[in-house]
């Protein structure tokens, strides 16, 4: 990379990192920092509902999806637009009823105390696990440009983020959000501009080339439940977008946060329908890298034409063939997409743990300067697990691997929960605590039979996709059932 590159790439970090800081002064109250005084404009919470969806493991491995598939992963994107109107319709007037910071104060009014302990130790895990993940993955990915150490890189940047979305609350986290949505998009258009001007026979070689190779396909249309077939991952996707926009508590301190119900709702279609066309823009990036190379454009190493090297095509094709100035944009825009994720986990795990833990368990005094440290320390643990997960990554990356799939699909149990709360009638506990054991252990069966060589000679004949689909289904009708047998219909 150029001088330049690294220019371009330090100065965005710095910007970034003073501009969130500077909402510190707006960022005296626990109110502020989880909500931001309810006083957020709506396309601000519009792009960071968006920018939550992006990651920089999204802006990687959808154009390595493409390159080396089709477009099965877009079948992902369609059932945003049906969960994002259950969402308005459902989700964002009940949380906004209950009127808590945290998600799943409404999981104990309508179980008991247990299920909202259960739901936010699940969250609380699952975005520590998160947090390494990216943070290990932009560091990955800074080593492979710049040629930095990976441990400082992963300290470095664990840091920064802590230091501003901290100290700016959910201010800067949103307000940062939206400029590195924008950011990212940007970055996404330039690329497919370079690629589309650098085909030997113009840009229409890059339709002709992939049409042939069959690389728009969606997906196979049969109902093979073991594959990832349009099916399949149209089910899954519509469950995974269901626990987001429903019982994420990233996306529901949005709601909380907007100036009012119909802002909040109109925050939440906006930002979610954003991802469609962009998502399909990171697949065009890889499709027109594959005809890109193909034609004879560029040549690549020949460690980079084996089957699984298609994440490693993008940050080839920024590094070798983008110039200088153009590149360091680029990784800017892959950065922020993973600052944004991070900061988003850092002050929504904060949250949960001062409005989930603190204030329900602490028999101290709860004045604001109580609160305050309790977010401030609680952030700084939170970040200082963060890097800790991401370092040990470097060297045992296979072990946390496992991890990271079982501890994403263990959340699946909090979207059946929520469910059942929403759209059934139990009253009383006994039927959800009987739901939540049986969801657990057939997502544990499915997650630990997954990782053999042949699952199928444990009885697991699905693709892993489908393990938060029966797992939500398992803990919504298992409560049901349980409840009206075991307590009689005034349960239910």
């Amino acid at each position: 990379m150029h001088l330049l590159d690294t220019i371009i790439f330090l100065a965005y970090m710095a910007g970034v990192s003073l501009f969130g800081a500077s909402f510190y002064r707006k960022n005296r109250s626990s109110g502020a920092f989880t909500l931001g005084n309810r006083n957020i404009p709506g396309w601000v919470i519009s792009m960071s509902i968006f920018a939550t969806f992006v990651s920089s493991i999204s802006y990687l491995a959808l154009p390595g999806i493409a390159y080396q598939g089709n477009w099965n992963a877009f079948v992902f994107s369609l059932t945003i637009p049906f969960a994002a109107l259950i969402a308005i319709r459902f989700f964002v007037p009940l949380y906004r009823e209950v009127n808590s910071p945290s998600a799943y104060s409404y999981l104990e009014i309508r179980f008991g105390p247990w299920a909202r302990i259960y739901a936010s130790l699940c969250y609380l895990l699952t975005q520590l696990m998160r947090v390494g993940t990216i943070l290990y993955l932009l560091a990955l990915t800074l080593h492979a440009v710049f040629g930095w150490n990976m441990a400082l890189i992963i300290v470095l940047t664990g840091l920064i983020i802590m230091v501003y979305s901290m100290l700016g609350g959910l201010q800067a986290v949103v307000w940062t959000d939206a400029i590195q949505g924008i950011l990212l998009i940007c970055g996404a258009v330039i690329t497919v501009v370079f690629i589309l001007t650098g085909m030997p026979e113009g840009p229409g070689q890059v339709l002709q080339i992939a049409g042939e190779q069959g690389k728009f396909s969606l997906g196979s249309l049969s109902l093979d439940l073991s594959s990832s077939t349009f099916w399949v991952v149209l089910v899954y996707g519509l469950f995974i977008n269901l626990q987001n926009f429903g019982i994420d508590q990233n996306y529901i301190q949005r709601y909380m946060a907007s100036r009012s119900d119909r802002a909040a709702k109109r925050s939440a279609l906006s930002g979610g329908l954003l991802y469609i066309p962009v998502s399909l823009l990171f697949l065009f990036i890889g499709t027109a890298l594959f005809s890109y190379y193909q034609a004879g454009a560029a040549i690549l190493p020949e460690a980079l034409k084996a089957a699984d090297s298609g994440d490693q095509i993008f940050p080839h094709f920024i590094v070798t063939r983008l110039p200088a100035g153009v590149g360091g944009l680029l990784i800017a825009s892959i950065f922020a997409a993973g600052m944004s994720t991070i900061s988003t986990s850092f002050n929504s795990s904060a949250t949960v743990f001062l409005a989930d833990y603190y204030r329900k368990f602490s028999r101290r005094a709860q004045g604001e300067k109580e609160s305050m440290k309790v977010l401030y320390l609680s952030s700084v643990v939170i970040s200082v697990l963060g890097i800790l997960i991401a370092l040990a990554m470097i060297n045992v990356k296979s072990a946390l691997d496992a991890w990271w799939k079982l501890a994403s699909n263990f959340s699946g149990g909090m979207l059946g929960l929520c469910l059942l709360g929403a759209f059934s009638r139990i009253s009383r506990s006994r039927g959800a605590i009987i739901g939540v054991i049986l969801g657990i252990g057939v997502i544990a069966w499915m997650s630990l039979t997954s990782l053999a060589d042949d699952p199928s000679r444990y009885g697991n004949i699905f693709h892993s996709y489908l393990t938060i689909v029966f797992g939500t289904l398992s803990i919504f009708m298992g409560g049901f059932l349980a409840a009206y047998l075991f307590s009689g219909p005034k349960e239910t």
